[in-house]
């Protein structure tokens, strides 16, 4: 598969006239709890020639795609990437550690975990990582539950935990995460990874009392300690000067 998507951003590259420079998986499969019929979540950041930025008007900085067989794609424009960086988006940091990597430029995909790690955000990624919990709630809270909600919801309430407690960007990986949890939830969890593996993605679940007690308690647990995180280091200039040597390079 690794070849398949590496021909698809060859030809995503060529078509648009642009260089990629760091491309990986994220979503279910960067996680850890895919199901067979899982989509594979390509993600990268690319850049135009120099004159491109050059230009007084807006001009688009997203590329998708989307095959047949299942590759389903989203880049970010150098700039857009470097200026959501500063304000320490959480997706994109996900993207920058992903655990699967498909191709990256060794120097800049340094350079921006670098950067991510000195601009991070505490309050800023807690409250993405709560909203996204709390969107999965209420699905979460019926009688039969798709097991894909409850693993989202788990991821984000459990990264947003492990903000509070260690004030560092959580792991991407799910088992990395998993050890925060209490022993009887994380029996529960490996009981429902199983089954999700061999499960599609629209195969319903009896509700999870032990899941959805957890998952209330957890975002309880995290509203209330949000409060006392910081912000993220503005370095502005610094950013500035790395996309003028990016653009340059």
């Amino acid at each position: 598969m690794k070849e398949k998507i590496l021909k698809k951003l060859n030809e995503i590259a060529l078509q648009n006239d642009v260089e990629i420079l760091f491309a990986v998986e994220s979503g279910s499969r960067a996680w850890g709890f895919a199901s067979p019929d899982s989509d594979y979540d390509i993600r990268f950041i690319y850049k135009h020639k120099p004159g491109y930025y050059l230009s007084l008007w807006e001009k688009p900085d997203v590329i998708e795609f989307m095959t047949q067989d299942d590759l389903d794609g989203s880049g970010w424009d150098l700039r857009k990437s470097v200026k959501l960086l500063a304000k320490s988006n959480a997706p994109l940091i996900e993207w920058l550690f992903s655990p699967v990597v498909y191709y990256q430029n060794d120097a800049f995909a340094k350079q921006m975990q670098d950067i991510a790690t000195e601009c991070f955000s505490p309050i800023a990624v807690l409250h993405h990582y709560l909203g996204t919990t709390k969107n999965f709630m209420e699905v979460c809270e019926r009688e039969e539950v798709k097991l894909k909600s409850y693993f989202y919801a788990l991821r984000t309430a459990l990264a947003g935990k492990w903000i509070v407690e260690n004030n560092s960007f959580p792991p991407v990986a799910f088992a990395d995460l998993l050890p925060i949890a209490p022993q009887n939830v994380q029996d529960k969890i490996i009981e429902l990874q199983q089954i999700k593996a061999s499960q599609n993605e629209k195969y319903l679940h009896p509700k999870e009392t032990l899941i959805t007690d957890f998952l209330l308690k957890t975002v309880q647990f995290n509203q209330e300690n949000a409060s006392k995180l910081g912000s993220g280091n503005k370095i502005n200039e610094e950013l500035d000067l790395f996309f003028a040597r990016m653009i340059k390079s």
